[in-house]
């Protein structure tokens, strides 16, 4: 098997049409190999438009979810990640639970050092939520980082002035 075969295995969201799931999906998720896992290093993703729907009214909720992770062995593969988050689209939770879910399935499927989500929801009803949560591999450094990152990742709030 080449090189480019071996980093495809597993992959399977790439290439060919999309199909998008219609409600919640975690199985969507896939990985690829790290290929160096000598460094530690941040992977970061964006996803300006998330939307996921209130669980009381149905009304959608809107926001920007920030996902910061250290890899270990695994990473997640992006498109397989886009879809996921896509999939919140029609799912009725709370800011919260949505921010922990997505970390919760995250870890389940790469067991990274460390990772933490951080959802920015725009306001309805003239407040806006921003639910943050983290986690570091238990008996590493990384445990220490997740709960300085967590005493500390509001030290300097940032000026919310464009939502």
């Amino acid at each position: 098997m080449s090189r480019t075969e071996k980093e495809k295995s597993g992959i399977t969201q790439l290439g060919g049409s999309t199909v998008y799931p219609s409600d919640y999906a975690p199985q969507v998720l896939e990985t690829f190999v790290n290929k160096h896992r000598e460094n530690d290093y941040f992977v970061k993703f964006n996803c300006p438009e998330f939307t996921s729907l209130c669980p009381i009214t149905g009304q959608p909720d809107f926001a920007e979810i920030y996902i910061s992770y250290v890899p270990d062995e695994k990473m997640v593969e992006s498109k397989s990640l886009k879809l996921y988050l896509f999939s919140f689209r029609n799912h009725g939770d709370f800011h919260e639970d949505c921010v922990n879910i997505i970390m919760k399935d995250l870890i389940k499927l790469m067991e990274p050092k460390y990772i933490e989500v951080w959802g920015k929801f725009t306001p309805r009803g003239g407040i806006s939520i921003d639910p943050y949560c983290n986690y570091g591999k238990s008996g590493t450094v990384w445990e220490r980082v997740a709960f300085e990152r967590l005493t500390r990742h509001d030290m300097y709030p940032e000026r919310v002035d464009n939502r």
